[in-house]
Parts: structure tokens; sequence; C-alpha cells
């Protein structure tokens, strides 16, 4: 969320933003919320005058009443009573353009880093570097889930019939590689310094409110049925949520932490859920990395963070490549945002597997997560990026590391997670 201040001064620029963000069915808010607040201002300001009178004429009743002028004082009581009246209206009234003011800023996009791309979906994504070399191995790669299966490694028709598509059993070996992988990445981050968190699955409102866009909470968001409260997507909403409404102590900073969850999300608009694969679901498990820092620090941690990602996936074989997002791919909270591809053998092509955000001050104004130094208080910046989330990082896993017998090479980082183990070996 923009500061209003900036808004008033700057409104051209929030516009043009827009306009580089492709939304210009948002234009005329900018326009609407500067009146709105300016009759906000104007209803304060009649307010307070209001209040200022009634305490000198309430001095004044005092006075008469003990000179014995009633007449007088009941005069001014009754100007008292006119005033509270009004002032009655003024405060409603206040109250409704502000929160009409707060609902329209909400849904006004953040300004965009002046190096993003402009572009108007993620098919205008820029390709930044990749690292490692692709391979297109001289033997067939299976589908992922017809690699699973023969180390009876999935189960999606039982998990179809428990809970739907989008959902999977996984089992033995294949269950095996997904905790390893999770309990790689997270020694991985520890590793790098950031403080190893479990964070709660579920949030308020106020918190799913403040940490991301309205559009995305419809999309993604499973509401609990009578309760004020989400499963979250990622645990970013709730590790961010840690920090609402305080005020952090500028010696601190910055706070770097890696998280464990489960995450939920309806995909809402994935047409058709594929029926046999894991790339798209409705639950995954991921490995989570942000950020809480001063403003001038999080570019240099916008770099860390992405980069933490590439190392992850090169130290177990896997190329991949960094994108930047254009204007139009960006949410609206976002000030900059890099994708990690991983490739993919089979498709031959890359495929996302982690993204990684600069949300500059836009959730800390929102959650009010300020703090305090030698030159007063300030917001926050926050930044999150994935560290892993399989199953969708083991598809490039598996295809990967595949090899012409069947069996799937276990790279050297892994091997204590799995046992020791440097490969498995089908089933069937």
């Amino acid at each position: 969320m923009l500061d209003l201040r900036f808004v008033r001064e700057n409104p051209e620029i929030v516009k043009q933003n827009i306009r580089n963000k492709f939304q210009d069915a948002k234009l005329p808010l900018v326009d609407e919320v500067l009146e709105l607040d300016k009759k906000a201002r104007q209803t304060k300001q009649e307010a307070d005058s209001l209040r200022a009178e009634r305490n000198k004429i309430s001095k004044k009743i005092g006075g008469l009443m003990a000179k014995g002028l009633r007449e007088e004082a009941e005069e001014l009581k009754r100007q008292v009573t006119a005033d509270s009246d009004r002032l009655a209206v003024l405060e409603e009234e206040e109250t409704v353009l502000n929160e009409k003011v707060r609902k329209i800023m909400m849904t006004i996009p953040n300004i965009i880093d002046p190096s993003v791309p402009i572009g108007k979906d993620d098919s205008e994504n820029v390709e930044v570097q990749r690292y490692g070399e692709p391979v297109v191995p001289d033997f067939e790669v299976p589908y992922h889930t017809d690699i699973m299966e023969r180390f009876d490694g999935i189960d999606l028709d039982s998990a179809r019939k428990v809970s739907g598509n989008g959902f999977y059993y996984l089992m033995g070996d294949i269950a095996r590689l997904h905790s390893a992988v999770i309990s790689y990445a997270r020694d991985f981050m520890i590793d790098r310094g950031f403080t190893y968190c479990i964070p709660p699955f579920m949030i308020r409102s106020d918190v799913v409110t403040g940490v991301m866009s309205f559009a995305e909470m419809d999309a993604m968001m499973y509401k609990i049925e009578g309760e004020d409260l989400y499963l979250i997507g990622t645990s970013e909403h709730s590790m961010i949520g840690k920090f609402i409404d305080t005020i952090l102590q500028e010696e601190k900073l910055p706070y770097t932490l890696t998280s464990y969850s489960p995450c939920f999300r309806k995909e809402k608009g994935a047409h058709g859920l594929e029926e046999r694969g894991v790339y798209r679901i409705h639950q995954f498990e991921k490995q989570e990395m942000i950020v809480v820092c001063r403003p001038e620090e999080s570019p240099v941690w916008f770099d860390k963070l992405w980069q933490n990602t590439v190392d992850l996936f090169r130290s177990m074989d896997i190329p991949v490549r960094t994108l930047e997002c254009c204007s139009g791919d960006l949410a609206d909270l976002k000030v900059k945002s890099i994708d990690v591809e991983a490739w993919s053998p089979r498709q031959k092509k890359y495929f996302e597997v982690g993204s990684c955000s600069n949300l500059g001050d836009a959730q800390a104004r929102r959650l009010k997560i300020r703090v305090t130094g030698e030159n007063g208080k300030y917001f926050a910046h926050t930044l999150n990026n994935t560290v892993v989330a399989p199953p969708r990082m083991l598809i490039a896993f598996l295809e990967n590391n595949l090899q012409a017998d069947g069996s799937v090479k276990i790279p050297e980082a892994l091997r204590p997670y799995m046992g020791g183990k440097d490969k498995i070996v089908p089933q069937v």
C-alpha cells in the first residue's frame, strides 16, 4: 500500500505506474481517492474546530454559572448541544470517508522498481542468466508421474477418491526423497545464517489482507468456515505476519528467517487441474525464506535471496535460469520479482520452481511493521523467496537425475538425508 501523502504529491507518477502495469481500469481510482481524502481532511478540520470551540464554550459556561448568569449559561449550553450533534455527524462522515480511502488505497498498485521491464504478462518476462548446462539425454524421459509410479511412489487414484483432483499420496523412496529435499533445504538455509522457524499454518484475515492483494486472496486462500482463519498459501504469510503491529529496533535488523510449512491453494483460474500430475496442486510443502530489513538494504537482500535458490538447485545437479518478471506480471504489492526456473529434459524447456520478491514497505505499511532508529521511525522493507517447493521440485529432480536404466542418481549433497544412498532403483 502506498503512502497517501505520496499519492497526493505525485498523482501523475502513480497513474503512470498503473499504466506500466497495464491496469488502466484503475486510473480513475487515483482522482477518486484524492477527492475522498480531501473531503475527509476537510471534515476532520471542521470537527477539530468544533471540538476546540466546544472546549472554549464549556469554560465560559463555568464562568457564567459562577457569576450567577444562568440565562446566558443556558444559551451557551444549547449551542454546545447543537455543536455536539453536528460533531457526531462529522465524526461518522470522517469514519466512512477514511474507510473508503483505505479500501481504494489497498487496490492501487505499489510503485515498481525502475529496473523492472515493461510488459503485459509473463510471456514478456526477461531471461537474466542461466546456471548449468541443460542436457537432453539420449533416452526417453517419461512423464514425471510415470517415473514415480515405477518406484511405486505415487498414488493419485486413491487421493482422488479421498480428496479429489489436485491431491496425491507419495510413498516409499519418492516420499523419502521429498522429505530429504525439504530437510536439506532447511539445513542449507541455516548454514547461510537464517533462523529456522515452523509458523502457524492458519492466519487471521487482518494478516491475509496485510500480506497480499484482494485478487490474490480470492484466487488462493481457503477460508475456515465459521472462524476468522485462513489456511496459508505459503509460510511467507504467517512469517511476515509474525511482525504485525510491532516497533523493531534498528540495530537488530535484518531479521532473516527460513520456514517450513504445508501450503494450501485453491488455484482458482487454473483451468482443469492435471489428473496425473503434481505440478499444480491444492496441497504441497515448502521451505521459504523471508527478510525484514532497512529500506536501503532490500536491493542487496533481494539478490542474495534468489541466489540462494540457484545455489541450492545447482548443488543437486539441476540446471536453472533466472527470469526478471515484467511489470504486468507483478502482483500489486511487489516492487520487483525474479523467478527461478528449472530445466525439464522431457519438455526441453524451463519451468518455474521458485519466485523471489521485494515488496518494499507495502506489507509493512499494511501490517504496521515499524522500525525505530537514530533518525526516527519508518516502515521496514520485506522480502520473500522460495527455497524449494516439492513435489514440483521433484519433477525437475527426477528428470535431471534419471539414468538410462531407470534408476535415479542421488547427488552427493542429498545422500546424508537418504541414508547414504547414491541412487534409488525402480520397484516395477
